[in-house]
């Protein structure tokens, strides 16, 4: 009897310690993954990406179609991306790109109020910063881990990157249709001509587009596609972009 009162004595005590061990495992692999991240920041910092967490999901979605597909990708330095659609993505995507530090809170609370009323998760309010995180290293999923990681992402690059440099690699790596990735690709794609060539009409066409663009690539003559980008158009005149 005594024995079997110390052994029930003991189970609480052993089972907190092995709570306690699970915790502490997971807090590792929680700092381990950040150091991976960190170490990928720090390289891409001076070399480019070749490929992201977005292209890889992308290429599969291909292959799993076609096992010969391959991706449209060429990568351009920021000379070479026309001014054009540096303004027409700013206008777009992140009004305030040169003067937040990876956040934009007032358009994260519109974003919310916006979901609020429709009842689910819709309006994105997202930077660039935060943005790029997303496409380099994450999914498309919108479960609460994966935000906390992204935010964790966004800040590494806002502190290790100029903006600059954020905005030259994430015009090099976001999706502009079915398998075609980069600003040069996208120039190619639509217009035959290159990035650093993109008249404000076409910056701004491919700027309307980044919000969905398998859709828009098949759908290119849609009135919501030439309505945002007339908007985006009239907004390019009051946007700086980094040098």
């Amino acid at each position: 009897m005594a024995r079997a009162k110390a052994r029930a004595a003991r189970r609480p005590w052993s089972l907190g310690r092995l709570l306690g061990k699970g915790l502490l495992w997971l807090l590792a692999l929680f700092l381990l993954m950040q150091f991976w991240y960190l170490g990928h920041v720090l390289w891409w910092q001076s070399f480019n990406p070749s490929s992201t967490a977005f292209m890889e999901a992308g290429l599969a979605r291909l292959q799993a179609k076609n096992p010969d597909a391959e991706l449209r990708y060429r990568w351009v330095d920021y000379p070479r991306i026309s001014t054009n659609l540096k303004r027409a993505v700013i206008a777009a995507e992140d009004s305030k790109f040169l003067s937040h530090e990876g956040f934009d809170w007032d358009g994260m609370e519109k974003a919310m109020e916006k979901d609020l009323k429709k009842g689910r998760i819709a309006a994105g309010g997202s930077t660039i910063s935060q943005q790029l995180a997303k496409n380099l290293f994450l999914s498309a999923s919108k479960n609460p881990f994966r935000k906390l990681q992204e935010a964790v992402i966004t800040v590494m690059i806002e502190r290790l990157w100029s903006k600059r440099r954020i905005l030259e690699v994430y015009l090099n790596v976001i999706e502009w249709g079915n398998g075609i990735y980069g600003a040069e690709s996208a120039a190619r794609r639509y217009f035959k001509s290159s990035a650093a060539t993109l008249g404000p009409a076409e910056a701004a066409r491919l700027a309307a587009m980044i919000p969905n663009p398998r859709w828009y690539e098949s759908h290119r003559s849609g009135h919501g596609l030439l309505r945002r980008q007339a908007i985006i158009a009239a907004r390019m005149g009051l946007v700086a972009v980094p040098r």
